[in-house]
């Protein structure tokens, strides 16, 4: 397995077990993964917030951990990398008026990169309107965003991810083992045991 380079586009009060354990994952296997936020450098934090499902009708929110970006978001191109990571939280929801990032989104889809985007992610997919005619999974209050956009909202159990074509998502982090395991396949990385 040759290793691979991936972007992972993050922003204040992205989900921290949607930016935490896919990047640790991601690393543990061999590969690069960038982390960046627009407006901020390498060594720069963003602020994470954990949600849970605890019974009620949408998820409970509470703080998270500082998580350290290791690169500069105006230093990176889709060129550079072979995948493009985009977690969820609340920061899909800013982060896709920034025309840059909306930019390197449409660039992965144009070159056909795996994208895998989780709960709120796929709100950068349809502000970017990379899911035109395909089929998408996003956290549930998202599915009506994925529909409007020209993408069809997958209703699958949140521990399970949906591939359609090189578009990776899934619900909620519940799904990171399916998930991270079909982006690794459509990167052609195989982990034998």
């Amino acid at each position: 397995m040759s290793a691979k380079k991936v972007l992972m586009i993050v922003g204040d009060f992205v989900e921290d077990y949607e930016v935490m354990v896919p990047i640790q994952m991601l690393q543990m296997v061999g590969h690069t993964v960038h982390a960046v936020c627009p407006d901020k450098q390498e060594g720069e934090s963003v602020r994470t917030a954990i949600h849970d499902f605890e019974g009620d009708q949408t998820y409970t929110e509470k703080p998270g951990h500082n998580f350290k970006l290791n690169a500069s978001f105006i230093d990176v191109t889709a060129a550079d990398y072979d995948a493009l990571v985009i977690p969820g939280g609340r920061a899909p929801e800013y982060l896709r008026l920034n025309k840059r990032v909306i930019e390197l989104v449409k660039d992965f889809a144009k070159a056909q990169k795996p994208i895998a985007a989780i709960c709120h992610g796929p709100q950068l997919l349809a502000a970017a309107d990379v899911i035109k005619e395909k089929t998408c999974s996003a956290y549930p209050a998202c599915g009506p965003e994925v529909n409007r956009s020209g993408g069809l909202w997958v209703d699958i159990p949140m521990d399970q991810a949906h591939v359609d074509g090189n578009l990776i998502t899934a619900p909620a982090w519940p799904a990171h083992p399916a998930w991270i395991r079909a982006l690794l396949d459509a990167m052609g990385t195989r982990i034998e045991l």
